[in-house]
């Protein structure tokens, strides 16, 4: 299966080619068909602001998720170290990145940062290439 993303053709396995992959290792295909964009990382805000963050997180998680290019886009509390959240993010390519880094949603997240106390920002970008299962 094949759709466009911001101009750029990706193909996808269908359910019944993703069985296939899983069950028989040599019929291996690529999920995507080029190189993405992974975003790993970390912030930290106070943990007792943490409840007034969320509806803002899942705002931003949740236009993110719908933006042209993006993959994947999520938030998670750290289990053992409250008021660290980790942050993960897939885009097909650095145009979708940068347009997301342009979006309106991305300037009103940014904007609450000071008032939830938001700081230690640790997030880094990695060229990716085929997925596998560990």
């Amino acid at each position: 299966m094949k759709f466009d993303i911001g101009g750029i053709a990706v193909r996808r396995l269908s359910d019944q080619q993703e069985r296939k992959r899983t069950a028989f290792p040599s019929a291996r295909a690529p999920l995507y068909a080029h190189i993405m964009l992974l975003i790993l990382g970390t912030f930290r805000l106070p943990a007792p602001n943490l409840e007034a963050a969320r509806p803002i997180m899942k705002r931003m998680a949740d236009a993110s998720r719908h933006e042209e290019g993006c993959l994947d886009y999520g938030y998670a509390e750290d289990v053992f170290e409250p008021g660290l959240i980790h942050v993960k993010e897939i885009w097909v390519d650095q145009k979708a990145l940068d347009r997301h880094f342009a979006a309106a949603h991305l300037a009103e997240w940014r904007a609450a940062w000071p008032s939830l106390g938001i700081g230690e920002r640790n997030l880094l970008v990695y060229d990716i290439g085929e997925p596998r299962r560990t």
